[in-house]
């Protein structure tokens, strides 16, 4: 099941499997480590639902609600 990570809930693992979006903002997800294959784990969101944290390749990564929302995950259990 794909599922867009500002979907996710806290706790939620997934598997990126597209990441969307053009120009700027697809080279900046993936200069950030967000690319096919990377296992995501989100963390923590904020009060308002934005920005979100998430753990990907080991290290923390804070991404704002827009961004993750080119980014499709598959949901692992």
């Amino acid at each position: 099941m794909l599922k867009k990570l500002n979907e996710f809930k806290i706790g939620e693992k997934g598997i990126i499997k597209i990441v969307d979006g053009e120009g700027k903002i697809r080279r900046r997800l993936f200069d950030m480590g967000v690319t096919p294959g990377a296992e995501v784990e989100l963390i923590k969101k904020a009060p308002l639902g934005d920005p979100l944290e998430v753990k990907i390749r080991g290290y923390s990564l804070t991404l704002r609600k827009d961004e993750a929302n080119f980014v499709e995950m598959e949901v692992k259990d």
